[in-house]
């Protein structure tokens, strides 16, 4: 292979262990996704590959150290994420994620922002009363929704925590599962009560349940109640009808705020339903005191394959649409 170019960077006071990781994972990381060569001599690690990839390297590298010195740990995830920021310059805006400790789980963990997405969406959360978070599935709305109601509800900024989500799946068969309707709905509300039972813990959650300060369940339960100095999450939004949306934005009371989230490219709708996070995003852009804010693949913050399954399908649908355009505009020429 042929350098063309070489960067250097000084890291006797770096901890190398946690910055190559195991078996020098990490190093390795970087260089398979910038192709390039990484290697350490004298506390000073130099950088061989093409100029570009070279310099966002270095970027990427500098960065991760920072992240180290911040006292975060540096994961697959984060690296790819520090890598694709250093590609388009952004490195700089990544000091400000992580620097936000939103709630700590009943472990002792601290829930921090992971990407710019996460930290804009707790920027709105913090200054609005109505917040919408859309964007695929791994991006954490859901969980910092969670963790910023359990936050607000610790702090008695609010007397109850409300999460709820449209009982609706691909056919949606409740009636074929056994049980009473709570015992039915159960399936569809489990990872909200897992990400509470992380955040409490099991008992307090429990306990919290008992009390009617916590309450999870579907949407459906929302009608006819006013829900004043309340923390209320609407979750899988996209699969709500408009007239679901607009009973639960109005059932906002005085002290409350409203969290909706939601993924539009999953809906699970009958054919010919509409979906009220699509309208409300057209009827509601222009309202005070309520944000929309978008993830992409980017914010993702699961295994690092999700962000090339959800980029690949996202490649796929724009090449469908633009076909199905083009079948159509064939159309009205032969005619």
């Amino acid at each position: 292979m042929a350098y063309m170019a070489e960067r250097s960077i000084d890291v006797s006071a770096v901890d190398l262990g946690g910055l190559f990781g195991d078996f020098d994972c990490n190093i390795k990381q970087v260089e398979k996704e910038l192709s390039v060569s990484v290697s350490c001599r004298d506390s000073i690690l130099k950088i061989l590959g093409g100029e570009e990839e070279t310099e966002t390297a270095k970027r990427a590298i500098l960065s991760m150290i920072e992240s180290l010195e911040r006292g975060d740990g540096l994961t697959e995830q984060s690296i790819t994420y520090t890598i694709m920021m250093s590609k388009t310059g952004k490195t700089e805006a990544l000091k400000e994620v992580g620097n936000d400790c939103v709630c700590i789980t009943s472990r002792g963990k601290p829930i921090k922002s992971k990407t710019l997405g996460q930290k804009e969406y707790l920027r709105a959360m913090n200054e609005n009363t109505v917040v919408f978070g859309i964007g695929p599935a791994g991006t954490g709305k859901t969980y910092l929704a969670v963790a910023k109601a359990v936050t607000a509800f610790r702090k008695k900024e609010v007397s109850r925590i409300i999460i709820t989500r449209p009982a609706v799946e691909a056919g949606e068969k409740l009636g074929f599962l056994p049980g009473d309707l709570q015992m039915k709905v159960d399936p569809y509300l489990r990872p909200l009560h897992d990400a509470l039972f992380e955040m409490i813990g099991t008992e307090s959650y429990n306990n919290y349940v008992e009390k009617g300060l916590i309450e999870v369940a579907p949407l459906a339960y929302m009608r006819g109640r006013t829900l004043d100095n309340s923390y209320i999450i609407l979750d899988e939004a996209q699969n709500t009808t408009p007239e679901q949306m607009k009973m639960f934005l109005t059932r906002i009371g005085f002290g409350s705020k409203a969290i909706i989230t939601g993924d539009i490219t999953q809906i699970d709708l009958p054919d010919g339903k509409r979906s009220g996070l699509k309208e409300a995003i057209k009827i509601l852009s222009d309202v005070e005191d309520l944000a929309f804010c978008y993830f992409s693949h980017q914010d993702v913050v699961r295994h690092p394959l999700v962000q090339k399954i959800i980029q690949a399908y996202e490649k796929y649908d724009a090449k469908r649409q633009k076909n199905d355009r083009g079948g159509m505009n064939d159309k009205h020429h032969s005619k």
